[in-house]
């Protein structure tokens, strides 16, 4: 092997110093042939589908064969009964231990087993809906060291309440039955600093975001942020605001703010601090 890169290099040198072809051919030639007779190891092919599969298998003895799709669907229905014994409160304290171990740097990053993963084809019973911001920045599940089916997660520019974001969360409280509903915003937010723009700024956008960054645009009071000289302390506020706005908006729903004073869901509001990794909760709407 060390042969053939010695070859290369050479190959190399003498391309760039302008030697003659025959020189570089020969090379080449003497590469090949060393590689027909053996004396340079070829690369090992990567295992097919089935074989994969099957060193998968073995990796899992205990935690995959045996276990029947009934057997799955029964491990699916203990956790769902699980997660609905749960009150609003312990779902939210448990989301904000999730939190602290993530930024303290013990984050045990749950995982499923092949076995878990395959109960989780029946049904879905996470207990939070996070509304956040599609910054790559922030991974939401991750942030709060959540796994595989804990957290229904919708994800989009400035965390910004529309059709497709409401109904998104209207389906996690009605037919998943969460206890908690996050509008989570985060620092360094592009979407809300653009809202923040003169409106000729704005409105030279493609219009879909033109009328995404008009409406964060609405729920800011720029008057008041523009009084903050600290352009940090300015940004946080800037995002905070924008985040009572859309849980104001939740609050306009008035099949959800039923289920608020029944005691059934708690929305709150939060803010992700990239720098430090902590969430700040506020904002809370409960019974």
């Amino acid at each position: 092997m060390a042969l053939v890169v010695a070859s290369v290099a050479a190959v190399g040198a003498a391309a760039a110093g302008g030697v003659a072809v025959g020189v570089v051919c020969s090379m080449q030639k003497m590469m090949q042939q060393q590689l027909q007779y053996g004396t340079a190891p070829a690369q090992p092919e990567a295992p097919s589908a089935p074989q994969a599969t099957a060193a998968s298998k073995a990796a899992l003895p205990d935690r995959w064969d045996g276990f029947s799709m009934e057997e799955a669907r029964k491990h699916a229905d203990a956790g769902q009964q699980a997660a609905m014994a749960r009150s609003p409160k312990e779902v939210l304290v448990e989301l904000q231990r999730g939190n602290a171990r993530f930024w303290m740097g013990a984050a045990t990053r749950p995982e499923k087993s092949a076995f878990e993963r395959r109960a989780l084809i029946s049904k879905q019973f996470p207990s939070v809906a996070v509304l956040g911001c599609s910054d790559s920045r922030v991974p939401v599940e991750i942030v709060f060291d959540q796994g595989l089916g804990d957290l229904f997660v919708v994800r989009v520019a400035g965390n910004a309440l529309d059709m497709s974001t409401t109904a998104s969360l209207q389906f996690a409280v009605n037919h998943l039955k969460v206890k908690v509903v996050v509008v989570m915003g985060h620092e360094a937010c592009g979407a809300v600093k653009a809202a923040g723009l003169p409106i000729k700024a704005i409105e030279g956008e493609p219009e879909a975001l033109c009328k995404c960054l008009k409406g964060l645009k609405a729920g800011l009071d720029l008057d008041r942020l523009d009084k903050i000289k600290d352009p940090r302390a300015r940004d946080r506020e800037a995002v905070v605001e924008n985040v009572y706005a859309q849980v104001a908006g939740l609050k306009q729903d008035a099949g959800m703010m039923d289920k608020v004073a029944k005691g059934e869901i708690i929305i709150v509001g939060a803010f992700y601090e990239i720098s430090s990794g902590i969430v700040d909760f506020f904002g809370e709407v409960s019974k």
